[in-house]
Order: C-alpha cells, then sequence, then structure tokens
C-alpha cells in the first residue's frame, strides 16, 4: 500500500487503536464510488478555474488580478491538504473544498501561461487526461503492476523532486537560483521530463491505493479521501506539463 502520494499512505485503512484494517461492509468504499466523486472534485476544480481565468486581466505592465487567486488558491489548497490528510473522516467536506480552492491557483496560472504560449494550456489538458486514461488502461490490464520495487522508486524519485523544489523555493528567498534544471535549456527539459513521468507513475500508485481501499472495505467517506489523493497528482501533473510545454515553446 506504499505510495508516493504524501495525501495516500499506508496508514490510511488502519485503526489507530488496533492497527487493524477499518471496515465497514454495510457502506464500504466503491470503486464507482471513488470515481464519481473524482468526477464532482474536477468539475468544481473547473467552475473556480474559469472564474479565475475570466478575472485576469493583461495590461502591458503585466498580469492584474492573478496575484489573490494564485497565492490564496496556492496557500488555501496546501492548508486544505494538510488537514484532509490528517482528518481524513473530514474528507466529504475538505475535499470539495479543496478542488474549489484548487481551482482558482490553476485558472490564475493557466490564464498567465495561456497569454504567453497561445493554445499551451488545452495542450497541458489533454496531455494530463491522456497520461491518466493511458496508466489506467495499463494499470487495469496488468500491463503495469505495482510491485514492491516498483512502489519504492517512485516514492524515492517523488522524494527527491520534493528536496529539490523546497531548496528552489529556500534558496530563492535569498534570490540564489538553481542552475539550468528550470530553464528552457537540455538540462531543463529533461528535468521536467523526468518530473512528468514521476508524476504520472504516481498515478499507477494511487490506482493501486483506491484498489486496495476497495478490497479491504474501507468506509465510505474514504471514497471522498481517495478522490481527493488523486485530484492531487493530476494537479502536480497538470502544472508539470505546463512547464514542460513552456520550456519546449522556448
Amino acid at each position: 500500500m506504499r505510495t508516493g502520494n504524501p495525501a495516500l499512505k499506508e496508514s490510511t485503512f488502519l485503526d489507530l487503536g488496533t492497527g487493524a484494517v477499518v471496515r465497514r461492509d454495510g457502506d464500504a468504499m466503491t470503486l464507482n464510488g471513488t470515481v464519481h466523486k473524482t468526477a464532482v472534485l474536477l468539475l468544481l476544480s473547473v467552475l473556480t478555474a474559469a472564474f479565475a481565468w475570466s478575472q485576469v486581466q493583461f495590461t502591458a505592465d503585466g498580469p492584474v488580478g492573478a496575484g489573490p487567486y494564485l497565492w490564496g488558491g496556492a496557500i488555501g489548497g496546501l492548508v486544505l491538504a494538510l488537514v484532509t490528510a490528517f482528518k481524513k473522516e473530514w474528507s466529504p467536506v475538505t475535499a470539495p473544498l479543496y478542488a474549489i480552492v484548487e481551482g482558482f491557483f490553476l485558472g490564475a496560472i493557466s490564464a498567465m501561461y495561456n497569454h504567453l504560449y497561445d493554445g499551451i494550456v488545452m495542450q497541458a489538458v489533454l496531455l494530463t487526461f491522456g497520461t491518466m486514461f493511458a496508466l489506467l488502461f495499463a494499470y487495469r490490464s496488468g500491463l503495469v503492476r505495482a510491485t514492491e520495487n516498483f512502489k519504492l522508486g517512485v516514492v524515492a524519485a517523488t522524494g527527491g523532486i520534493l528536496l529539490v523544489y523546497l531548496a528552489t523555493i529556500v534558496l530563492g528567498l535569498f534570490d540564489i537560483r538553481i542552475p539550468m534544471i528550470h530553464e528552457s535549456g537540455l538540462v531543463g527539459i529533461g528535468f521536467s521530463l523526468f518530473v512528468v513521468v514521476i508524476a504520472a507513475l504516481n498515478l499507477v500508485l494511487d490506482f493501486d491505493f483506491i484498489e486496495t481501499g476497495v478490497d479491504a472495505g474501507a468506509p465510505k467517506y474514504m471514497e471522498w479521501y481517495g478522490a481527493f489523493g488523486l485530484m492531487v497528482t493530476l494537479v502536480w501533473l497538470y502544472v508539470e506539463f505546463l512547464r514542460l510545454l513552456a520550456k519546449l515553446r522556448d
């Protein structure tokens, strides 16, 4: 049950008192229920993203109106993600709130990218969902298996990427830039390709995690939690596709 997604981890289905898998045979998590709730979260994020996009204007001095949605969505999404991860029983409320708030962030950043690179957002959306459905088919057909070594490798790579991004943020506070990997040269494009691959492979771990929860008879609210975890990975994958396509355009 290992997963690189910090929202979906090994202890999620375990009772803290006994260490046993939590079961609710009469009202248990189902695959269809998780799919439906994932669709609800995606719809909510699309609606708020469209609103945020419409509020961003562009002048000769740069974008106007993007800041509140960009930073409010990013910080609010992070807070709600942490709350949901630690209080998974609250996920029927916090997961939709996360999708709404994250939609504001996605709408603002998408508007800015699309202003600089016309058509890039539609390309990123198609690549994101194309990747998801391709990996879902590969997972369900057995072409890709979430073995322990596979999980360990993806988790380690995800952790390494997280450390690089944290270092980028911290060094940025002192006006220090990590050379090449965030630029549009071959090294930067190669780094973005690597990150996209790792983000995509996290989808496989998420599928495996959700399937495990269904088989374990996890409580009904875990459908919202599973949908939330999948949403986290899709947001990451979409943003990384934007970054990669922008580097390729440059």
